[in-house]
Parts: structure tokens; sequence; C-alpha cells
């Protein structure tokens, strides 16, 4: 049972660990570096929720853009994400961006599957890199409305659903898709248009 006695000597501890190393944080310090900080010192749950809600779509999106199954990706971000929280003393902002500090726990993580799904085979870990636009504001905004918009076709019914990620991900022709579904081209176009105004629609709702 957690009292104030014990929170106040993990505190005193963490400190001690710190002294002479951590800067305090103040204005100057980016906005993520002090979101980490806030729960390395005082387990802020507020700050962690913001840095989940800021760094778990982008760490989803780049695990399976590396080649992750959906499932699995998701639970290395979730995985991911615990470690911040539980590790979060061991960021140094002089050191490293929180970005680049989330990141290459991310990128250990996913070294771990490829290595689990390699077995003996033999295995270049260096070759995976981080993502080159990790400290990037823009970077995030782009894969945010990545992650936004998959969530938004997979809401749309089945045959909508499959329009668009066939032809739009899957970069297949509409006159593939027509003879693939056994559809006249001209429905393949109108259903397409029916999936990208709806889509339209549930994405403006997130803006």
């Amino acid at each position: 049972m957690l009292t104030h006695e014990t929170l106040a000597n993990e505190r005193a501890c963490r400190d001690r660990a710190s002294s002479g190393r951590r800067p305090k944080i103040g204005s100057a310090t980016p906005a993520h570096d002090r979101l980490l900080m806030a729960v390395a010192e005082r387990r802020d749950h507020i700050a962690f929720a913001q840095l989940f809600e800021r760094f778990a779509p982008h760490i989803q999106g780049w695990l399976r853009r590396s080649g992750v199954p959906a499932p699995l990706a998701e639970d290395v971000t979730q995985d991911v994400m615990l470690t911040l929280w539980q590790r979060a003393g061991q960021f140094d902002p002089r050191r490293a961006t929180a970005a680049t500090w989330i990141f290459a726990i991310a990128r250990n993580r996913l070294i771990d599957v490829f290595r689990r799904r390699r077995g003996e085979q033999e295995f270049d870990a260096e070759a995976i890199m981080m993502p080159a636009d990790v400290d990037t504001e823009h970077g995030f905004y782009l894969t945010q409305l990545e992650w936004h918009l998959r969530q938004a076709v997979a809401s749309l019914p089945g045959e909508q659903h499959r329009l668009i990620e066939q032809g739009y991900f899957a970069d297949k022709s509409q006159a593939a898709l027509a003879d693939e579904l056994d559809l006249p081209l001209g429905t393949v176009k109108s259903r397409q248009r029916l999936a990208l105004g709806k889509l339209r629609r549930l994405l403006d709702s997130v803006r």
C-alpha cells in the first residue's frame, strides 16, 4: 500500500540519484522534455497522458511501416509507453530529446520483435533506423494525420473500406478493382466517391 511516507522516500531516492545531473524544468525546455521530466520527478499522470497521446500513434505507425502486424504493433506500442512510465527517471535532456529517447526504446523493442521472428538466423540490428523526422513537429503532424486516416478508413462499411484500402493504400486501379469485385467500372467509381466523401467528413471532425 502506498503511503505519504513511502512516496516521500521514493522521491528522496530519486532526488539523491539525480542530484547535480538533472536540470530544473524551465520555460526554455522543449515541451516534450518538460512532460517527460514531470513524469520522472512527480509521476505526473496528466503529463504521461499527454505524452501517450502525442507519441503512441507515431510509434505505432512507424512499427507498421517497418512490417510489424497491426495487433503486434499495438502491443509493442503499449509496452514502449509502459517502459516510458517506469524508466522516465533515466531520461537526461542534456543527452537526448524526449522524442529521441522514447524512440530509442521503441527501436529496441522492434529489434526484439525481429530477433524472435528470425530465431537463430543472422540479424543486422544496425539496419533498423529511427524515423528521420522523429524530432520535427511536421513529422508528428503527418504521422498523426496518417493514423487518423487509417482509423477513419477502418470505420467504413466493408465494401467501401476495401475499395479505399485497395485503391489508395495498395494502389490498385479502379479497373482492377472492378474485375476483382465483379462490378461495373462505373459502380466502383461511384462507390469510391461515396467512401471518400464519408472519409472527408470523418477527418473534418478530428481537425
